[in-house]
């Protein structure tokens, strides 16, 4: 096997990316890119009837919004057909596979006849070790593998351990269909080894097929992978995820305004762990992720605990980057896009915004002081708060502010003495600031809002609050 590590994601092109396709399309680059190693990509696109160019493009939007870059251009296993039939008739040529004319109704009455009688139901072909001067020319047939009868086939697992099957479980898989097409096992092993790929990070729904790909590597003299199935994702309530607990594609968290860098931290811990660590960064997941830290029972999705982080790393993000990826939240959500000067004065006020924000729409909430234009419209809450105050006093503090020096120290003593001089607190005061400068109730402070807005806009908004005042 080469040194150099060889990772893949493979999912099939039927719909969208979920959330389990997504951790483990992330736990693969983890592995990789840790390692100095390759993130392939191949689209397992053989089922012809329910695959969609929309779903990989789909895929590849899903993988693209969440930071996971792959290696090389992505594989059709479609494509590959040809090599897939190749390996067959070899295995077919070396003795290792046979020719059989088993027709479906022969192997349903079989199986139903062993099940009335109590015996196995796996069907042994009588045509495994028949001479081939008795095949019955022209007659259609499957190709099937020489399964091993005796002993044992034993998964070594980087998270499940040694899982043991005995062989007699095994049937002789069919590799090529009666219409000469192969089947899928088949093209997931010849697509692995032709990739060169050294670690298989997959679902544990494809264990078993582990040991039935294993006889197709060791019939072709091939260096079997490393295995590592991972435990599903399974919903608050234990069961498996699904759509019944809101399970959704990838690109719809993106369209809620999830910060993709949140995500990643989420699936990474989704069933695998790093001592007590919650909160990290792509460099230290990279540094740290290894399949020894993937636990054996299922985890569980939590939307709080998603939404806790995603907090967290909008709080650390760049500001200039927190811009780029609220304007690309916003196209993907089919929102109004940002004009050049909203963007520039979001930007501005991103210092005051990022701290409590969990989602960008929140965070947008919070910056809609600063993203709409006068006359600032109240809602209902900041209506409430302008009529708790007469007109009278927002006019008289615009003097005041003409002549501030406009520093938050300053702006703070002001205000702070303007309430006192009033006989009241600050606090009762900040309330109808907020709704005029902001329109909202729930906002950046006002000092922040003021120091963001600058000295002509906060009092061109308090003399515009003042006069709704004296018109209510």
């Amino acid at each position: 096997m080469s040194d150099q590590v060889v990772t893949r994601f493979a999912p099939s092109p039927t719909g969208y990316l979920h959330i389990g396709g997504a951790r483990t399309a992330l736990f693969n680059w983890l592995y990789a890119r840790g390692r100095g190693g390759k993130f392939l990509l191949r689209i397992e696109d053989t089922d012809r009837e329910r695959s969609t160019p929309q779903a990989t493009e789909a895929i590849l939007r899903g993988l693209t919004w969440l930071g996971l870059d792959w290696d090389g251009e992505p594989i059709s296993q479609f494509a590959r057909a040809d090599r897939h039939v190749e390996v067959a008739r070899q295995l077919l040529a070396e003795g290792k596979a046979y020719k059989c004319f088993a027709t479906q109704e022969e192997i349903a009455t079989f199986r139903e006849q062993a099940r009335a009688e109590g015996r196995s139901t796996l069907f042994r072909s009588p045509w495994r070790d028949a001479d081939p001067s008795t095949h019955p020319e022209g007659a259609p047939h499957v190709i099937r593998i020489k399964a091993p009868r005796e002993g044992v086939t034993v998964i070594r697992d980087r998270v499940q351990g040694e899982v043991t099957i005995r062989n007699d479980q095994l049937d002789d898989m069919v590799l090529l269909r009666s219409d000469g097409t192969p089947v899928y096992m088949l093209a997931v092993v010849v697509d692995d080894h032709d990739m060169g790929v050294t670690h298989v990070i997959r679902g544990d729904d494809h264990l078993n097929n582990a040991a039935r790909q294993m006889m197709i590597y060791e019939a072709m003299g091939w260096e079997v992978p490393v295995w590592a199935h991972i435990p599903l994702i399974h919903g608050p309530d234990g069961k498996k995820l699904s759509k019944r607990h809101g399970a959704l594609g990838v690109h719809e968290y993106q369209g809620m305004g999830y910060p993709a860098a949140g995500m990643r931290n989420y699936l990474a811990r989704l069933g695998w762990s790093h001592g007590d660590d919650e909160f990290f960064t792509d460099d230290q997941a990279k540094k740290w992720f290894d399949l020894d830290g993937i636990g054996k029972s299922p985890a569980r999705f939590d939307l709080k605990k998603l939404e806790n982080l995603c907090g967290r790393h909008i709080a650390i993000m760049d500001d200039a980057a927190l811009r780029h990826e609220i304007e690309a939240y916003l196209e993907a959500a089919g929102r109004p896009a940002l004009t050049p000067e909203q963007g520039d004065a979001l930007e501005r006020a991103m210092y005051c915004l990022k701290d409590r924000a969990r989602t960008y729409p929140e965070l947008l909430e919070k910056a809609h002081f600063v993203l709409t234009s006068r006359p600032v419209e109240p809602d209902e809450k900041a209506q409430k708060a302008l009529a708790s105050v007469s007109d009278g006093i927002l006019e008289e503090l615009t003097p005041q502010l003409q002549n501030a020096s406009w520093t938050r120290e300053d702006l703070e003593a002001l205000l702070g003495a303007f309430a006192e001089a009033h006989g009241t607190k600050f606090g009762k005061l900040a309330g109808p600031l907020r709704a005029a400068l902001a329109g909202r109730a729930v906002t950046p402070s006002v000092f922040d809002m003021m120091l963001v807005l600058g000295r002509d806009e906060t009092i061109a908004r308090l003399t515009d609050a003042a006069e709704r005042i004296r018109r209510s």
